[in-house]
């Protein structure tokens, strides 16, 4: 039932090899019997130009210190925030429980 059903030797064909041509460069080959006239090669397509090294000026990166200074403070109060609520949150929990806790031994003990 889970087994793989392959076909046997004798109805599997071979690939037939006639009908692949290999391209023998880039451009089209031109010996060929298609029915259009073989493209023309394209130019390489020239250099980019050499661009100098960007260059800060003091304004500029002050402005990118101040800039990552301000991301670096935001994202560690955003932590802090979240840390914090998660400790009040275990702590209110453990509250919970101990008072729970409490009710449940007294009404026994009555």
């Amino acid at each position: 039932m889970f087994t793989p059903k392959y076909p046997s030797q004798d109805t599997a064909s071979a690939p037939d090899t006639s009908l692949v041509r290999p391209l023998t460069g880039i451009t089209h080959p031109t010996a060929c019997d298609c029915h259009h006239a073989p493209a023309t090669p394209v130019p390489p397509a020239p250099a980019p130009a050499a661009r100098s090294a960007v260059q800060l000026t003091q304004g500029s990166l002050i402005v990118a210190a101040a800039g990552g200074t301000a991301g670096v403070l935001v994202i560690g109060t955003v932590l802090v925030s979240m840390l914090l609520a998660t400790a009040i949150t275990a702590a209110s929990v453990a509250i919970c429980a101990v008072v729970l806790r409490s009710l449940l031994n007294n009404q026994k003990g009555h």
